[in-house]
């Protein structure tokens, strides 16, 4: 049969091994809760990104389209402008 010393060394280890556990646990519960907290505040950053640019594409679409210019370029050939 195992020595007195030894159950006690034995009993006390697991002891602190429950209570590790335990800390684990409530570490990996919290850590838990952080990232669904940040999965959510990237949902809702996603959503407002994706409704700003509905709202940028939205003013692009009213803006007048650009006027041909008064007077050739420069860049064109003279024969080319005649």
């Amino acid at each position: 049969m195992a020595d007195p010393q030894q159950l006690e060394l034995i009993t006390e280890r697991v002891e602190r091994l429950l209570l590790r556990h335990e800390e684990l646990q409530r570490t990996n519960q919290l850590l838990h809760e952080q990232v669904q907290a940040l999965q959510a505040e990237r949902d809702s950053l996603r959503s407002r990104l994706n409704a700003a640019r509905a709202r940028i594409d939205a003013l692009l679409d009213r803006l007048p389209s650009p006027a041909p210019p008064a007077f050739p370029s420069p860049d064109v050939p003279r024969e080319d402008r005649e």
